[in-house]
């Protein structure tokens, strides 16, 4: 049994990998505002050394963007979303 477990876990595309926990998962990030545009490429021009958070969706997909880690978790618990920190 184990085996076919770890045949399918072998199997998984990264695309269906990076979708598990969409809806359901999302990831809290800080950044300093020099990477922000990396991601949030709407985001205007910040000055730089700002520390800023973000929230992205299990498969990257950015949501929020905030001055305070707890905005950031706010946004996911109004959104019922699982929240875990990306180092």
């Amino acid at each position: 049994m184990r085996d076919t477990h770890e045949n399918q876990a072998r199997n998984i595309s990264p695309q269906t990998l990076a979708s598990l926990g969409t809806g359901h998962v999302a990831y809290v990030r800080s950044f300093l505002s020099e990477e922000v545009n990396e991601i949030f490429p709407q985001a205007p021009s910040m000055a730089p050394g700002q520390r800023l958070w973000a929230l992205l969706s299990a498969d990257g997909t950015p949501i929020v963007l905030a001055d305070t880690a707890q905005a950031v978790i706010a946004n996911a618990v109004e959104n019922n979303l699982t929240t875990v920190s990306l180092h």
